[in-house]
């Protein structure tokens, strides 16, 4: 009685089981036909022909322009401000007046002085017409002598005074600031304009002594200011420090940039030294090449779906692309975008190429 429905149960049992085991090797072979595609999918990249061209080969400084000709413009007297005669942005000459001071003192004292000088000079002929006529001492003449000395001594004190009543460009530039107002009452020394000669533009960079061979003045350098990105100025070497900075094992070179509109002293930049140029060379974009541990590569295409790793060794380089040697030829496709899915031997769908099958 026990056995005869035990048996069904037994038997039902065992087909789950079954169903189950059938399931889970259906689940087995799907994964690994899945897996099977996924390394056999073509990963999409954009590619590019390699070509031949000119290069330079370019060192890199970063730094700020300055003026190698600025000043500031001081006051020699304690006076009140009666005139500006410059502005901000005016481009003045040497010895132009900037700025006017009361003078009504001065002009007395002056007229005072030149009155003085007078008298004394007509007093020092009288005694000397009398000296010739032997009726005074040659004391009482050299007194008069001193006399008038002293009163023409006083006459230059008096034009000096006045003259620091007239604030004057003590070079030819542009007024970069001005730091007083008419009816301000300045002080002795006190700062009042600031002056820049916009003709005496330089960058100063610090080159790495082992680079310093490849670095000669008059070289041609390039300043490209994060400002005006779509600018290059040029420029070039004018000197180059005679010793190395024992600290930094770097040597100052002053690059000369001739003034052009859009260059502010202060403004940063980037410095371009063209230290060597290649009139025919293979060219690799920057962008095709990945680092892998201590080497460079980039991925080649082969028979247009396969990739292939090329071992290269930079040699020139500037901003976008380098050279190479007989790592790679005018004509290869490279990647340079997508390589992050890629392994030798992978399968490729090119996208995204101008002028490329995909």
């Amino acid at each position: 009685m026990h056995i005869q429905r035990a048996v069904p149960i037994l038997l039902a049992l065992a087909l789950a089981a079954a169903g189950c085991g059938s399931k889970g090797s259906a689940d087995n072979g799907a994964d690994a036909k899945k897996d099977e595609e996924k390394e056999t999918q073509a990963v999409p990249v954009e590619v590019t022909t390699l070509e031949r061209g000119p290069i330079e080969q370019l060192l890199r400084y970063s730094t700020h322009l300055e003026a190698e000709r600025a000043v500031e413009v001081r006051s020699e007297a304690a006076r009140k401000v009666v005139a500006l005669l410059a502005e901000e942005g005016n481009r003045v000459a040497k010895g132009q007046p900037l700025v006017r001071l009361e003078d009504e003192q001065q002009k007395t004292a002056l007229s005072r002085a030149k009155g003085q000088v007078d008298q004394t000079r007509r007093e020092f002929d009288r005694r000397a017409a009398l000296y010739d006529q032997k009726m005074i001492s040659e004391q009482e003449l050299t007194q008069a002598r001193y006399e008038l000395d002293q009163a023409e001594l006083a006459l230059a004190d008096a034009e000096r005074e006045l003259s620091y009543t007239v604030v004057r460009a003590p070079i030819a530039g542009t007024v970069t600031a001005r730091n007083v107002k008419v009816g301000d009452t300045v002080a002795v020394n006190q700062h009042l304009f600031d002056l820049v000669d916009f003709d005496s533009l330089v960058a100063l960079v610090y080159v790495p002594e082992k680079e310093l061979p490849a670095v000669a003045v008059g070289q041609e350098a390039r300043l490209a200011p994060p400002a005006a990105p779509d600018r290059l100025f040029a420029g070039a070497i004018d000197r180059i420090a005679p010793v190395v900075d024992p600290k930094s094992g770097t040597v100052k070179v002053t690059v000369k940039v001739p003034y052009e509109s859009g260059l502010r002293p202060g403004m940063f930049l980037e410095v371009e030294l063209v230290t060597a140029v290649e009139p025919d060379a293979l060219l690799v974009p920057k962008r095709a090449i990945v680092p892998d541990g201590t080497q460079l590569a980039v991925w080649r295409l082969v028979d247009g779906d396969t990739v292939e790793r090329i071992w290269i060794s930079p040699r020139l380089e500037d901003r976008e692309k380098v050279t190479v040697g007989d790592e790679l030829t005018a004509g290869d496709r490279v990647v340079i975008a997508g390589q992050a899915g890629l392994k030798q031997g992978a399968k490729v769908e090119l996208v995204g190429t101008p002028g490329e099958p995909g």
